[in-house]
């Protein structure tokens, strides 16, 4: 009889959890780890935004538009709604433009009030989004005859290589603007 409620126990440890965190009695058996876990870690990850700044990080090209993302990055969230943001300096003036919108937006897809104010930090962004370049259509071949001409005098093969790839990023310019 002894062995069958100890195997009930352990069976039913979870079970067995629940009424024992309400009532506060402790009972032998299989705990879960991740309530323990969830409970020491509330207070630091809240400290930091929880899980919202991480949320927010993972997917904000969704949360702020790609425009905004490529020149954007959520540093930090503060207790009082304050976003920390790094801006590329080069879009941060029209980024302050837009801080209300993009509060909004992040409101809007967190399906509550999440950032109250933005305060933007000018610096480089610590993941480097590559832009898509266009492609360059490849020169005619006349072109492509009178580049290799003027380069043929060019000695340093690298130099030579270097100013062929521009030549040709000049010519396709050139053709797409026609």
């Amino acid at each position: 009889m002894k062995r069958a409620t100890d195997a009930d126990q352990a069976n039913n440890g979870g079970d067995s959890l629940a009424r024992s965190g309400a009532t506060g009695e402790r009972r032998p058996g299989l705990r879960a780890a991740g309530l323990a876990a969830s409970q020491v870690a509330a207070p630091i990850v809240s400290k930091r935004g929880g899980g919202v700044l991480a949320r927010m990080k993972a997917e904000w090209a969704a949360v702020a538009g790609a425009e905004v993302a490529a020149a954007s990055w959520p540093e930090a969230l503060g207790r009082g709604g304050v976003l920390r943001a790094l801006v590329a300096p080069v879009q941060a003036l029209e980024l302050q433009h837009r801080a209300p919108l993009l509060i909004e937006r992040i409101n809007l897809y967190f399906g509550r009030p999440v950032v109250v104010r933005i305060v933007l930090l000018q610096g480089p962004l610590p993941l480097a989004t590559a832009v898509a370049k266009p492609a360059i259509p490849p020169p005619a071949a006349a072109d492509s005859a009178a580049l290799q001409r003027q380069l043929a005098v060019i000695e340093d093969t690298e130099l030579r290589a270097a100013l062929n790839r521009l030549g040709r990023a000049v010519i396709g310019a050139e053709r797409r603007n026609r």
